[in-house]
């Protein structure tokens, strides 16, 4: 909701763009950082607690920013709720894998994709709509309105599953972990906004890799890591983290590509492209949780190679059909993308929570969504530098295929393939039983 009322913001207070994209940037660090410590917490405290701690912190931060009379409280405030709205995606999947037994967790991870694409889809439309009529500050005031009302119904339904004997938590892994995907994620946004040569982008990547290496001396060395080294010999699992990490990729930078597209080339209005994305957002919402109630049926591994082909085609079909023809043909490339997506996300979360054990879930499924959720970011980044180097070669189109003249999307596009045949590979370390046949 909040993206689309940014311009507004800015125009507001008066800053420039660069100041007003820490309404942003300032939510998306501490949420990359949240995540996985909220996964450990679920394991070391409870989901319960750790939940409500979470939606209690997104509270605070929506009223700081309904009420900010600056740009720097409002950042402030979009700092806090992005600190406590870390706990949503780390610990939806890890109350689902804890309260539910394999074999039963399919059908409910589904829903969980499916009102994840319902509010993305949803949420843009709303922010435009309220900050156009009573203006951008309701926004949090709707958003502090309905935690509130979540924070006992978490209390009602979520288990209190403190562990019986008392379990040390890591904090200084912990924030080693936070600040490697933090910094990362600083890196690709500064590079965004002033080259990927800037010293801001290289200085953050450096510090991130610094952090990833102190955060593996981190659990070598400490008596109770934040997460056990033997997670990442871990393969299922590890499988399971590339696989969402290049699905994820490929599936934002589409959703952010295919717009630009045909606005550029085909000159579609904003309302007429978004349109060109609802086909994708339908079959998401609607396949998602027959796709992970499939995986309790038939395995995971099926469902999940089946989603990459269909995505992996459909990428293929706009890099080489659809970049500079009818936006109809766009819209089918995305009716495969969200298809596919359908198909692999929940089977996948399925598999990752499949692969860890009862006193690993939390933590495990927390550096999985981490993954996941850096690899949003990292996409639209990576591949919308490429297509700016792309445009200002004014080079002939990568794919052999392509005989149109939007050569450096029909380019952007194939990249977006080259993360899918990772992602297809990387499932051949999945498990093959079915998550009702893992113990």
């Amino acid at each position: 909701m909040v993206n689309v009322v940014v311009p507004v913001i800015g125009r507001d207070y008066g800053v420039t763009e660069a100041q007003v994209g820490w309404v942003i940037t300032g939510f998306l660090l501490t949420f990359a950082i949240g995540i996985p410590l909220y996964g450990r917490a679920a394991d070391v405290f409870s989901v319960r607690r750790a939940f409500t701690v979470g939606l209690l912190a997104f509270a605070a931060g929506s009223l700081i920013c309904a009420s900010a009379p600056s740009l720097g409280m409002l950042v402030l405030g979009r700092i806090v709720q992005g600190a406590g709205g870390a706990a949503i995606p780390a610990l939806s999947s890890v109350s689902v894998a804890k309260i539910l037994p394999p074999g039963e967790r399919g059908s409910a991870l589904g829903l969980i994709v499916s009102s994840v694409g319902i509010g993305a889809a949803i949420g843009p439309i709303v922010g435009g709509a309220v900050g156009s009529l009573v203006g951008w500050h309701y926004l949090f005031i709707g958003t502090l309105i309905l935690t509130v009302a979540l924070i006992p119904a978490a209390l009602y339904v979520l288990p209190d599953d403190s562990p019986e004997e008392a379990r040390g938590f890591d904090l200084p892994g912990g924030i080693l972990l936070g600040l490697a995907a933090g910094l990362f994620l600083f890196g690709i946004t500064r590079g965004q906004v002033s080259g990927f040569g800037s010293a801001g982008s290289w200085g953050s990547f450096v510090g991130s890799a610094l952090a990833a290496v102190g955060f593996g001396w981190r659990i070598r060395r400490a008596a109770e890591p934040f997460v056990s080294p033997t997670l990442f010999e871990n393969r299922a699992y590890v499988a399971a983290v590339v696989v969402g990490y290049f699905c994820m990729l490929a599936n934002v930078s589409a959703l952010v590509f295919v717009p630009l597209l045909v606005s550029e080339v085909n000159g579609l209005s904003p309302g007429q492209a978004g349109l060109v994305l609802t086909p994708g957002a339908v079959a998401l919402a609607t396949i998602s949780p027959l796709a992970g109630r499939w995986s309790d049926r038939i395995g995971v591994r099926p469902l999940i190679f089946a989603g990459l082909v269909t995505m992996l085609l459909s990428v293929l079909s706009i890099s080489t059909f659809g970049a500079g023809a009818t936006p109809v043909i766009a819209s089918l490339g995305m009716l495969g993308v969200g298809t596919g997506f359908a198909l692999a996300n929940s089977p996948n979360i399925n598999a990752a929570a499949s692969a860890l054990s009862p006193e690993e879930v939390g933590t495990g499924l927390g550096i999985f969504n981490g993954a996941f959720f850096l690899g949003g970011g990292t996409g639209p980044a990576l591949i919308g530098a490429f297509l700016a180097a792309r445009k200002e070669a004014e080079a002939g189109a990568l794919n052999p295929l392509y005989t149109l003249d939007a050569a450096a999307f029909s380019d952007a596009f194939l990249v977006l393939s080259m993360a899918l045949l990772i992602s297809l590979v990387a499932t051949l370390g999945l498990r093959r039983t079915t998550a009702k046949e893992t113990t």
